[in-house]
Formats: structure tokens, C-alpha cells, sequence
């Protein structure tokens, strides 16, 4: 059977630039892919990639897609294009109508007792301590604040008034983009134990990617001595990094973006047979990304789900996320 296969590029605009470890992030850039075949038959998926996280670069997305020449025969993806995967996998199986990346009903905005389990994310800097009120009106109990893109001494001390603000019983996630020293991940370390330790404070949930991938030995060590967990990110950008951090003995939480991690077949095999600790998040991916990443989660989520990293909307300058993914095809 013969599948057509279409791909339109999108660009969108952060409503404001989302500060990281790695930069600034002004435009979120993907493409969106349509699978047609001969019984008109349709799939939409999203390629979302994100270079810097470990995806492979939007170009050679898009290299890859128009390679089919338009008539594409179901073969594999590489593993080095784990966002195709992604995206070309769950456009097909909306096609040939499997239910792997479909399902889910999308969280509506504003809807209190659903953004209950979704993690709201607060801009980095000290202008978290006025949003974070807003988050909490919003239904969110569980917040993530990034940290590494200003000095520690301040952000340790925002940390402090952030958690003396907040409700005991909400929980905050660090996430520092691997973009920290050995000596700053333990101040941080330090200072989220002596916040844990206080019950009238908000609780640190965990510290999310202290160091760079390539020292998984350091964060095993620094895990043993504090109390505060340590969540891998960017260390498991991929489904095959999740095998492989899982083989070299990791066994504390991960963080799993669905849309750049690979085949969600391969993503639920593991899950399956490991049942790991895993927090599943947003790419900042379309309406469309993110209902087939969230079905993908809510097939390997584990009982009971922690929040999931998916308090993205209203993040873009656009009304994307009230298109479904014809009315958005047909916009691009």
C-alpha cells in the first residue's frame, strides 16, 4: 500500500522569550506531517525536534521527509531521527487508526481539577514568585522553575522566598539544563534538603539534570548523598539513552519528552518490562504533538503518576492550540 507523505514547516513565537541554561528560546520551529493513502485515509503527526536536547536538527528532518518523495513505504526510521520517529510513527498509526498515539482528551485550559496533575511552569528569574500565584489559581500542585540562568546566590535566595510563599503541601521541580558545576549541584542539593526538612515549606520534588549527560557517574554519587532526588533529562533525551542510563544502573527518576524520544512502541516495550520512575514532558509541540504525546504517557505512566511536564499552553504568541490538526494543516 502505497502512503503519500506531506510535511509543512511551522514557526511559532513564545509569547516571551523561555529562558534555559542552554540560551534564549524566542521560536519553537517543527514540522507538521500529514500520511495519506490510496482509501484517502488520513494521519497527522508532529516532528518536533529540539538539536540542543539530543533530536536531531529540523533540517535533517526535513531532509529525511522529502527523501520519500512523496510515496512513502512504512520503512524504518533511523535512530538518529528520533523525533521523525516520533511524529512519522504516530501519524501512521492514526492512519491505519491503532490507538498508540490517539486517545487522549487534551486538558482544557483553566480547568482546575485537570491542571491538578499537570506541572505548571514558571519563568526563570525572580519573576516566578509573582506567577506562581497564578499557577496555583490555575489548579497546577506541582510547579517547575528553571534555574542556572542567573547567579546561584540569587536564585538560591528566590528559592527560599518562592517555598516560604508557597503552600506546604505544593510541590516545586528544579530543572537546571545540565547546566551546573559539581560544587553549585551540591549547594543546590544542600539547600533543597535543609527546605525539605522543614514541613511548613514547600516540598523540592527533585533537582532536575544538575550536570551535562556525559556525567551520569557524578549524579549517581551525588544521589547517594543527599536526600533530595536527582531526575535525569537531557541524560535521556532518547528512547536509546533511556536503555542506556537504565544498563548503567540508574534507577532514581527520569524525564521523558515523548515527541523527541524515539518510537513510542519502543518507549512502552521498555516501560513494560522495567516499570521505571518516570516524569513525562512537553517539547513545546503543537495541539498536535502534544495529544499524541500525552497518549503515549498515559500508556506507560506508572501508578501513581507523578505531575505531568505538560503546562505549556499560553506559552505562544498564537491560538494554535484551539486547531485541530487539519484546521492547523490547512493554516500552515
Amino acid at each position: 500500500m502505497e502512503i503519500e507523505l506531506a510535511v509543512r514547516p511551522y514557526q511559532r513565537r513564545f509569547v516571551k522569550p523561555l529562558h534555559t541554561a542552554h540560551g534564549l528560546w524566542t521560536w519553537r520551529e517543527g514540522l507538521l506531517v500529514r500520511l495519506r493513502d490510496s482509501r484517502e485515509r488520513v494521519g497527522y503527526g508532529e516532528i518536533a525536534p529540539i538539536p540542543w536536547f539530543g533530536s536531531e536538527a529540523l533540517e535533517e528532518a526535513l531532509s529525511f521527509c522529502n527523501a520519500q518523495d512523496k510515496k512513502w513505504q512504512a520503512e524504518t526510521v533511523p535512530d538518529g531521527l528520533p523525533a521523525t520517529q516520533f511524529g512519522v510513527g504516530c501519524a501512521l498509526a492514526e492512519l491505519v487508526k491503532e490507538d498508540f498515539c490517539a486517545g487522549y482528551e487534551p486538558v482544557i485550559p483553566g480547568d482546575s481539577f485537570a491542571n491538578a496533575n499537570i506541572c505548571g511552569l514558571l519563568p526563570a528569574g525572580e519573576t516566578a514568585l509573582d506567577l506562581a500565584s497564578q499557577r496555583l489559581a490555575q489548579g497546577h500542585r506541582t510547579l517547575k522553575w528553571k534555574i542556572g540562568v542567573h547567579a546561584i546566590t540569587d536564585e538560591i535566595r528566590w528559592l527560599e522566598r518562592l517555598t516560604e510563599k508557597l503552600p506546604s503541601h505544593i510541590q516545586l521541580r528544579l530543572d537546571a539544563n545540565g547546566g551546573l558545576s559539581i560544587d553549585q549541584a551540591e549547594q543546590w542539593l544542600a539547600t533543597c534538603d535543609r527546605i525539605n526538612a522543614d514541613p511548613q515549606m514547600a516540598a523540592i520534588e527533585h533537582l532536575e539534570q544538575p550536570l551535562p549527560p556525559d556525567r551520569l557517574g557524578a549524579m549517581q554519587e551525588m544521589s547517594k548523598r543527599y536526600r533530595t532526588a536527582i531526575a535525569l533529562d537531557e541524560s535521556v533525551a532518547t528512547v536509546a539513552q533511556l536503555e542506556q542510563c537504565w544498563a548503567q544502573g540508574w534507577r532514581g527518576v527520569m524525564v521523558v519528552k515523548p515527541a523527541i524520544a524515539g518510537s513510542p512502541q519502543r518507549l512502552q516495550a521498555f516501560c513494560h518490562t522495567h516499570r521505571p520512575r518516570l516524569v513525562f514532558s512537553s517539547a513545546f509541540e503543537t495541539g498536535v504533538g502534544r495529544r499524541a504525546a500525552l497518549a503515549v504517557a498515559s500508556r506507560c505512566a506508572t501508578t501513581p503518576a507523578p505531575a505531568l511536564g505538560f503546562g505549556t499552553q499560553g506559552w505562544f504568541a498564537d491560538d494554535w492550540d484551539t486547531l485541530t490538526a487539519a484546521e492547523l494543516w490547512n493554516r500552515l
